[in-house]
């Protein structure tokens, strides 16, 4: 055990030194960008790269103290002893290495966008480190543990759950594999609506209400919450709604929609992008104007998931119309609807008002269709006002109160593709010949495969850990992170899981051609990549040093 622990503290002394530069140059950003009121948002924009490059850097830098502190506890619960390394503690020495490599080039190429001197890359260059990053990243390295992972049918490291967390696990592989599974081909391909043979089982599982308290009908605690039971697609839709209300909704609202939304019944869907704001949720233009007994919408909103199936929308609206307001002036409305199974659909309310949605084609990610929604004239009744009267213009809030638990599940979703995709590669790195021999046989697919492995192990740790502290009410910034850091990974293993299939990794019929165009999406939606990193990790780790 006393060989394992030199070689984590080592790895952790080498990240004290890039956390340092990491804060050093937030420091010196920071600095740049003072204005009369703290960090000026203006001139922070004239600091985009280095703030992109920063979030990463934290990103990564935090994702390899979760993986030290996961290698840690899986050594310790494991056999291993003395100079023996296990699978978990191999995978996280090469993450670490990668991070740290990552992290050094980023400052080198540029130091002067930092604020760092020669003498700040010199201690990434020092020697101790060098040494091993270049030891963990050798060649032979990788192919060792590329040679593992085959050996044992493509592991990935113990998961260090609990009992009712492995029972979960379970009963969604099972799911997935015998329900969604021979249906997921279809879906795509003819880019169906998500079938009730999928819908039924979910609620049966009570999957609509892993995010709501038992008081209201869910499967969560009512004295902690468990944010690593919830993940999926379909679920986080009403882990967006669930959270607004808990957070900013009344009680009367808690108690007659979240038993519904519960039980699937109706299915929800969130409205808040607009065609012309993306991810800044502060400039959102869709008008909300009070009439007699409740409210009128107008305006248009886009890449609204599951909006036509839905019979629940909540809705993001300006309801101030000084725009100097911002964010200040929004309110979150509870609009009802019939639900439409079709690509288009109009609803049409007793009191005049239409809305109507376009299903928009997409590459990928089908099954669930993400909608073009026009309001015309829609009347919401006051008690649909999202926290009653105290509830207007705080829509903002409760609507971020939703995004954080969003963005751990869009990590959530990432690990499942991910997931998907590396056991298809082991399969047909091992089943495949070429040249004489299995193609996973080759160095080439063997490092492939190990490095796979090793970002398919340190996301998972890292977004159970992060679920871990949101049920404690913190990890709001790690919850960004782990997106961020996620959801580009999913994009590169799903492309090598195709690249290791060949020409028949391109094919329709083949899943991995599936689960590398569903992966792409992951970067844009809950928030996108530069959004995130630029106006929510880079901005709050400036403005908390």
């Amino acid at each position: 055990m006393s060989d394992v622990n030199s070689r984590m503290q080592a790895a952790s002394q080498f990240l004290d030194i890039a956390d340092a530069q990491i804060k050093k140059s937030l420091v010196w950003i920071k600095q740049q960008c003072l204005g009369g009121k703290g960090v000026s948002g203006e001139k922070l924009d004239g600091h985009q790269m280095a703030s992109f490059d920063l979030a990463w850097c934290a990103a990564e830098a935090t994702t390899a103290r979760f993986a030290v502190a996961y290698a840690r506890k899986a050594v310790a619960a494991s056999d291993t002893s003395g100079d023996a390394i296990c699978l978990e503690e191999q995978m996280t020495l090469v993450f670490c290495a990668e991070a740290l490599q990552n992290i050094r080039n980023r400052f080198s190429a540029r130091p002067q966008s930092f604020g760092l001197g020669e003498e700040d890359i010199a201690l990434l260059d020092a020697n101790a480190l060098t040494r091993f990053c270049r030891a963990q990243l050798d060649a032979g390295n990788l192919e060792a543990l590329g040679r593992q992972v085959i050996a044992m049918d493509g592991a990935s490291g113990a998961y260090l759950l609990g009992e009712d967390a492995l029972m979960m696990q379970e009963s969604f592989r099972k799911l997935a594999t015998h329900v969604v599974m021979p249906l997921a081909e279809e879906i795509h391909r003819k880019d169906k609506i998500i079938p009730k043979e999928i819908l039924v089982p979910l609620t049966e599982m009570g999957c609509f209400g892993l995010s709501i308290p038992e008081r209201y009908g869910g499967i969560q605690s009512d004295d902690h919450e468990d944010t690593i039971g919830a993940a999926g697609s379909l679920i986080t839709r009403p882990e967006i709604l669930s959270r607004a209300l808990q957070k900013g909704g009344t009680e009367a609202q808690r108690q007659k929609w979240l038993p519904q939304v519960a039980m699937g019944h109706p299915l929800c869907a969130i409205a808040v992008t607009e065609p012309d704001t993306g991810s800044d949720v502060a400039a959102i233009r869709l008008k909300a104007t009070k009439c007699e007994g409740g409210w009128h919408l107008d305006g248009v909103k886009t890449w609204c998931t599951m909006a036509g199936k839905a019979g629940l929308l909540l809705v993001l609206a300006r309801s101030n119309p000084d725009r100097a307001a911002a964010h200040k002036g929004l309110s979150m409305f509870l609009v009802e609807k019939d639900s439409y199974e079709g690509h288009d659909f109009e609803f049409r309310q007793p009191q005049g008002g239409v809305l109507t949605g376009r299903a928009i084609s997409t590459i990928g990610y089908r099954g669930m269709h993400s909608y073009e929604l026009f309001f015309d004239h829609i009347f919401v009744p006051d008690e649909n006002l999202v926290g009653g009267p105290e509830g207007e213009g705080k829509g903002f809030y409760s609507t971020m109160a939703g995004f954080a638990g969003g963005r751990i599940q869009t990590a959530a979703r990432a690990i499942g593709v991910m997931q998907a995709a590396f056991e298809r590669a082991v399969l047909y790195a091992t089943d495949r010949k070429v040249f004489g021999k299995a193609i996973g046989e080759y160095q080439l697919t063997l490092v492939k495969l190990a490095r796979m492995a090793t970002l398919l192990t340190v996301s998972r740790q890292f977004t159970y850990a992060v679920g871990r502290l949101m049920d404690q009410g913190e990890g709001q910034m790690e919850a960004s992170m782990v997106k961020l850091f996620t959801c580009r990974t999913a994009e590169w293993l799903t492309r090598e899981a195709l690249q290791i299939h060949g020409g028949m990794g391109y094919a329709e019929e083949t899943a991995v051609s599936r689960f590398f165009v569903d992966a792409r999406v992951l970067s844009i939606f809950e928030g996108a990549e530069e959004t995130l990193a630029l106006k929510v990790i880079a901005r709050s780790l400036i403005d908390s040093v």
